[in-house]
Protein backbone atom coordinates (compact mmCIF):
# COMPACT_ATOMS: atom_id res chain seq x y z
CA UNK A 1 0.00 0.00 0.00
CA UNK A 2 1.03 3.27 -0.81
CA UNK A 3 2.76 5.26 2.00
CA UNK A 4 0.75 7.83 3.82
CA UNK A 5 1.59 11.79 2.63
CA UNK A 6 2.75 12.44 6.95
CA UNK A 7 5.19 9.12 5.89
CA UNK A 8 6.72 10.38 3.48
CA UNK A 9 7.25 14.19 4.94
CA UNK A 10 8.91 12.10 7.68
CA UNK A 11 10.21 10.18 5.27
CA UNK A 12 12.07 13.70 3.52
CA UNK A 13 13.08 14.90 6.95
CA UNK A 14 15.39 11.88 7.44
CA UNK A 15 17.13 12.48 4.63
CA UNK A 16 17.58 15.86 4.49
CA UNK A 17 18.59 14.98 8.51
CA UNK A 18 21.83 13.28 7.29
CA UNK A 19 23.44 15.92 6.03
CA UNK A 20 24.70 18.77 8.54
CA UNK A 21 25.62 21.97 5.97
CA UNK A 22 22.94 23.83 3.82
CA UNK A 23 25.63 23.39 0.56
CA UNK A 24 25.22 19.46 1.36
CA UNK A 25 21.50 20.00 1.39
CA UNK A 26 21.43 22.09 -1.71
CA UNK A 27 23.42 19.25 -3.43
CA UNK A 28 20.85 16.37 -2.48
CA UNK A 29 17.92 19.01 -3.88
CA UNK A 30 19.59 19.30 -7.10
CA UNK A 31 20.28 15.54 -7.54
CA UNK A 32 16.37 15.18 -6.85
CA UNK A 33 15.53 17.45 -9.30
CA UNK A 34 17.69 15.68 -11.72
CA UNK A 35 16.03 11.99 -10.71
CA UNK A 36 12.68 13.54 -11.88
CA UNK A 37 11.15 12.13 -14.98
CA UNK A 38 11.39 14.03 -18.16
CA UNK A 39 8.04 15.54 -18.40
CA UNK A 40 6.58 15.10 -21.82
CA UNK A 41 6.74 18.20 -24.48
CA UNK A 42 2.96 18.20 -24.51
CA UNK A 43 2.55 19.20 -21.18
CA UNK A 44 4.96 22.24 -21.40
CA UNK A 45 2.42 24.55 -22.10
CA UNK A 46 1.89 27.96 -21.15
CA UNK A 47 -1.60 26.53 -19.18
CA UNK A 48 0.45 24.18 -17.51
CA UNK A 49 2.87 27.21 -15.70
CA UNK A 50 2.69 28.23 -12.32
CA UNK A 51 2.47 31.87 -12.12
CA UNK A 52 4.55 33.08 -9.35
CA UNK A 53 7.95 31.23 -9.96
CA UNK A 54 10.80 32.85 -10.60
CA UNK A 55 11.74 30.18 -12.98
CA UNK A 56 9.21 28.05 -15.42
CA UNK A 57 7.82 25.38 -13.82
CA UNK A 58 5.37 22.99 -15.35
CA UNK A 59 2.87 21.37 -13.58
CA UNK A 60 0.56 19.02 -15.11
CA UNK A 61 -2.10 16.74 -13.26
CA UNK A 62 -4.23 13.70 -14.36
CA UNK A 63 -6.77 11.55 -12.43
CA UNK A 64 -6.04 7.89 -12.20
CA UNK A 65 -9.04 6.18 -10.35
CA UNK A 66 -9.68 8.09 -7.77
CA UNK A 67 -5.85 9.67 -6.99
CA UNK A 68 -4.46 12.50 -8.47
CA UNK A 69 -0.93 11.80 -10.05
CA UNK A 70 1.49 15.22 -10.69
CA UNK A 71 4.37 15.24 -13.50
CA UNK A 72 6.49 18.27 -13.96
CA UNK A 73 9.62 20.28 -14.93
CA UNK A 74 11.36 22.91 -14.95
CA UNK A 75 13.91 24.98 -16.37
CA UNK A 76 16.17 25.65 -12.93
CA UNK A 77 17.84 22.34 -10.95
CA UNK A 78 16.94 23.83 -7.44
CA UNK A 79 13.56 24.29 -8.41
CA UNK A 80 13.24 20.73 -9.96
CA UNK A 81 14.34 19.70 -6.29
CA UNK A 82 11.62 21.71 -4.96
CA UNK A 83 8.64 20.14 -6.96
CA UNK A 84 10.37 16.37 -6.98
CA UNK A 85 9.41 16.59 -3.26
CA UNK A 86 5.90 18.22 -3.15
CA UNK A 87 5.35 15.17 -6.47
CA UNK A 88 6.61 12.53 -4.64
CA UNK A 89 4.67 13.77 -1.27
CA UNK A 90 1.44 14.57 -2.85
CA UNK A 91 0.98 12.17 -6.15
CA UNK A 92 -0.65 8.87 -6.12
CA UNK A 93 -3.85 10.55 -3.65
CA UNK A 94 -6.91 11.61 -3.40
CA UNK A 95 -7.94 14.93 -4.30
CA UNK A 96 -9.40 15.42 -0.18
CA UNK A 97 -5.92 14.15 0.62
CA UNK A 98 -4.01 16.56 -1.08
CA UNK A 99 -6.36 19.70 -0.17
CA UNK A 100 -6.29 18.48 3.59
CA UNK A 101 -2.45 18.09 3.71
CA UNK A 102 -0.44 20.23 6.22
CA UNK A 103 2.90 20.10 4.67
CA UNK A 104 5.17 21.08 7.87
CA UNK A 105 8.44 19.10 6.24
CA UNK A 106 9.28 22.22 4.14
CA UNK A 107 9.70 24.01 7.40
CA UNK A 108 11.04 21.55 9.16
CA UNK A 109 14.13 20.65 6.86
CA UNK A 110 15.02 24.02 6.69
CA UNK A 111 13.35 25.42 3.12
CA UNK A 112 11.65 28.16 4.55
CA UNK A 113 14.95 29.63 6.29
CA UNK A 114 17.52 28.69 3.57
CA UNK A 115 15.56 30.18 -0.01
CA UNK A 116 15.25 33.21 -1.24
CA UNK A 117 11.78 34.84 -0.76
CA UNK A 118 11.44 34.66 -4.59
CA UNK A 119 11.77 30.84 -3.91
CA UNK A 120 9.82 30.77 -0.93
CA UNK A 121 6.88 32.22 -2.85
CA UNK A 122 7.46 29.95 -5.70
CA UNK A 123 7.39 26.80 -3.49
CA UNK A 124 4.07 28.28 -2.23
CA UNK A 125 2.88 28.71 -5.74
CA UNK A 126 3.28 25.43 -6.39
CA UNK A 127 1.93 23.71 -3.15
CA UNK A 128 -1.02 26.40 -4.45
CA UNK A 129 -1.25 24.89 -7.49
CA UNK A 130 -1.28 21.38 -6.79
CA UNK A 131 -4.02 22.12 -4.12
CA UNK A 132 -5.93 23.82 -6.73
CA UNK A 133 -5.79 20.65 -9.25
CA UNK A 134 -7.07 18.66 -6.29
CA UNK A 135 -9.49 21.31 -5.57
CA UNK A 136 -10.73 21.21 -9.31
CA UNK A 137 -10.45 17.42 -10.07
CA UNK A 138 -12.87 17.12 -6.80
CA UNK A 139 -15.59 19.06 -7.90
CA UNK A 140 -15.75 16.98 -11.24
Amino acid sequence: MAQSIQETQEELIEEFGLFDDWADKYEYLIDLGKKLPNLSEAFKTEENVIKGCQSRVWLHAEKQGDQIVFEADSEAVIVKGMISMLIRVLSHHTAEEIMQADLYFIDQIGMSQHLAQTRSNGLLSMVKQMKNYALAFSAK
